[in-house]
């Protein structure tokens, strides 16, 4: 059974750990996207309005980062503890540095979706020694997510990204699940260098891969057109875009992760048109994924899907393996 925090009978003057990802994007100290901070408040709120004694807990992308510029989402009355990768025993799970979180509070809370794939002190560490709930930003996230596993039909999954080890679990699984696989970005390369095609020098992901077998299912679909930059692929085309486009107005499920080309390297052309073209379909689309987040919030259409998950890694481990390790830690 997973403890939510609703399970939880008395709150008042109770101190609660709450760890969440506030590990948002910065410039100049400035947060640059609140979608994560945002999706973990109501947690937050639910706790303090039954009299809990809220102690925030996050993470930030890099250890010297500081938490100064978090410190104005921090609801009145909780309080936000240091970058805890500051603490070598983070990473590491540390039990010493778990115990010594867990001594802060008398529950804790995780509603760290981003994380929760990682065998971190404050992530799986921590509910060792105190009891553990689940909040609600990634109850929804194992909610929605789950919905990828039993969807309505017809049934796309849209698989961006580079690196094919990481990415053929998931190929595998929703094979058995979805109607059609699109294989864009680098990923496609593999399977276009295994076609004889010849992709210069196009980045591809190194060692043997299936991609006979699995483009022998028929249910794969690749890249119908490409842009290359100094003999490279670097971007879809908008061939790629109309015959996803089709696929969109045929589907009634579709699940998107990862980019189409580049994107971090400026190829954001048709990552973007595949997320407004999305965006527009009507259809039950979940998105997630750190390059797919950027476009969507480049575009400012977080809510134009039906959900968009805050997970990069955790959204491809949950929906490999439909858990994680944050989330097994809680179970009773």
């Amino acid at each position: 059974m997973l403890p939510t925090i609703k399970d939880i009978q008395d709150l008042e003057d109770k101190r609660v750990l709450v760890r969440v990802d506030w590990s948002v994007p910065l410039v100049n100290g400035e947060v640059e996207s609140e979608y994560q901070i945002k999706e973990s408040l109501p947690t937050i709120e639910y706790l303090q309005d039954r009299g809990a004694k809220v102690i925030i807990a996050t993470h930030l992308e890099h250890e010297e980062d500081s938490i100064e510029s978090l410190r104005k989402y921090v609801p009145e009355g909780a309080e936000i503890l240091d970058n805890l990768r500051k603490k070598p025993g983070e990473k590491a799970n540390d039990e010493a540095f778990a115990k010594e979180l867990a001594s802060l509070a008398d529950i804790y809370v995780n509603d760290a979706f981003p994380v929760s794939h990682r065998a971190h002190a404050s992530v799986v560490g921590v509910p060792k020694f105190i009891p553990g709930y689940l909040g609600f930003g990634i109850e929804k996230e194992i909610e929605n997510l789950s919905r990828a596993f039993n969807p309505e039909h017809p049934f796309l999954f849209i698989l961006g990204g580079a690196k094919f080890d990481t990415k053929l679990p998931l190929i595998n699984k929703f094979l058995h699940i979805a109607d059609t696989v699109f294989v864009g970005g680098a990923l496609a390369n593999n399977f276009f260098r295994d076609q004889g095609m010849d992709i210069k020098k196009s980045y591809v992901s190194e060692g043997a891969f299936p991609t006979k077998e699995l483009w022998d299912t028929g249910k794969i679909m690749l890249p119908e057109d490409y842009a290359w930059k100094e003999e490279r692929i670097v971007d879809a085309g908008p061939k790629t875009i109309e015959a996803l486009k089709e696929k969109i107005d045929q589907s009634e499920t579709i699940l998107w992760n990862g980019p189409l080309g580049e994107y971090e390297k400026g190829a954001q052309e048709w990552t973007l048109a595949l997320a407004k073209v999305l965006s527009e379909s009507g259809k039950k689309v979940i998105v997630g994924g750190g390059d797919t987040l950027a476009a969507i919030r480049e575009l400012n259409l977080f809510d134009k899907f039906f959900f968009v998950s805050t997970g990069g890694g955790a959204m491809l481990d949950f929906l490999a393996n439909e858990t994680l390790p944050g989330i097994e830690a809680l179970k009773r």
